[in-house]
């Protein structure tokens, strides 16, 4: 589902990302696992086209992105770190607008607004503004805003940063929903060593660099600590 090739971006002599190469598959929910700077949200803007890389290649549902901008990207949502509602708008007319920058049809958009919103428990907001909502409920609204057209790869950035623990427990598992029953690829980045550690899989980055790649388990012996808490603070401190 998703294909980086030798990816490497810098931002004058610092190295952001390093020929960082890794496959994902449908179906799988993914954690990026990375201390604050070892480049996860680097990654992300070059994965959806926000930044472009110095080198490499990325392919999504085995589109270029560097020669087939258009596809690769309709085939990816994204929920990014920092907020980006439109705070003066309803919660409705926020995913309306995402609706119609995909093309879909308003009736299809509504009852795929009406379903996302129900599933997540905030179907009674829809017509309150998103500035009147709780971070938490506001970071629901941009996970239906994201899966509005249905896209087989979704990206999370360090989404839960700042939510209360029964927010993040409704927004993982909606995630897990999608992964099966839709065959989604959810990449996951976090800094948080508990929820990489519920994923299928677990990438270490540092530094710009893949330090481990396997299962959970797989990454705690890669990293030659107890746990894999434990590996990863001194493999990255």
């Amino acid at each position: 589902m998703l294909r980086t090739t030798g990816l490497t971006k810098r931002y004058g002599k610092h190295v952001a990302l390093r020929s960082l190469s890794l496959e994902l598959a449908a179906g799988s929910f993914v954690a990026l696992l990375g201390p604050n700077g070892a480049g996860k949200s680097t990654l992300f803007q070059v994965l959806t086209g926000l930044f472009a890389a110095d080198e490499g290649e990325v392919e999504v549902a085995g589109h270029s992105l560097r020669h087939a901008a258009t596809r690769a990207l309709r085939q990816i949502g994204v929920v990014f770190q920092q907020l980006s509602l439109d705070l003066d708008l309803s919660v409705r007319r926020n995913l309306l607008f995402q609706a119609d920058l995909h093309g879909l049809p308003r009736a299809l958009a509504a009852q795929r607004i009406e379903t996302g919103c129900t599933d997540l428990g905030i179907q009674a907001d829809l017509d309150r503004p998103a500035r009147e909502l709780s971070g938490g409920n506001r970071r629901k609204v941009e996970l239906v805003r994201a899966n509005l057209h249905r896209p087989p790869l979704l990206l999370m950035d360090e989404a839960t940063v700042g939510l209360d623990p029964k927010s993040r427990q409704d927004l993982l598992a909606s995630l897990r929903v999608g992964v099966r029953e839709r065959g989604t690829c959810v990449l996951w980045a976090t800094h948080l060593v508990e929820e990489a550690e519920a994923a299928d899989r677990v990438l270490v980055l540092h530094r710009g660099e893949l330090l481990a790649d396997g299962s959970p388990a797989d990454v705690t012996r890669l990293l030659g600590g107890a746990t894999l808490e434990a590996g990863f603070i001194a493999c990255t401190a």
